[in-house]
């Protein structure tokens, strides 16, 4: 047997090895990185909208926004306000309540599985518009794709990659998805490979 065939078969069962554990394990991981890398970013950031940072906060701060919410979200329209949420619409109240509840909501349900891949769908378009709105709203550069550097639109492009992969692989074995019967194991068949 030459070394190209010996690497190729050795290349060929770690290939089958790899298939028949990273079925259960990358939802897992995916997860798990998110939990690690973006729970903590969209909680603090929701958290912004609704505490007022002064020690003062009590249970149902949660129910009050605060008017920096409206200075993220709608930073044009709320300069045009003269910085005064009651001279905003309804709409930008119900968007206010809707964007912030999301970032609270759909974090926790990605971390314990739970209608996983509704929630990272949610996620992803939140990432979406939250990346218009830094751009648009706030002037943000948002850099390029491919130019060697990492700018807004990197980050978010693997922020969403992420999300997308939870979307269609689902939250995996150790999940209140699989617990409750939202989804179904993937099939763990033996994967063919060329020899």
């Amino acid at each position: 047997m030459t070394r190209l065939n010996r690497l190729t078969a050795v290349h060929a069962d770690l290939s089958r090895r790899l298939d028949r554990v990273s079925g259960p394990l990358t939802p897992l991981l995916l997860r798990a990185g998110f939990a690690g890398t973006l729970l903590g970013y969209f909680w603090k950031s929701a958290g912004t909208k609704v505490f007022d940072r002064q020690g003062t906060e009590g249970i149902f701060d949660i129910l009050t926004l605060e008017s920096g919410v409206y200075a993220q979200m709608f930073p044009r329209q709320f300069e045009a306000a003269g910085y005064d949420p009651s001279k905003l619409s309804a709409l930008h109240d119900l968007i206010a309540y809707a964007g912030t509840l999301a970032e609270f909501v759909l974090p926790l349900l990605i971390v314990v599985g739970l209608l996983t891949r509704l929630s990272a769908l949610g996620m992803t378009g939140f990432v979406i518009v939250q990346t218009a709105t830094d751009v648009l709203g706030h002037g943000a550069d948002p850099g390029r794709l491919f130019d060697a550097r990492y700018d807004l639109i990197d980050e978010r492009t693997l922020w969403v990659t992420l999300l997308m992969l939870l979307v269609l692989r689902g939250a995996g074995a150790l999940s209140l998805d699989r617990l409750a019967g939202l989804e179904t194991p993937l099939a763990t068949g033996p994967v063919a490979h060329p020899a």
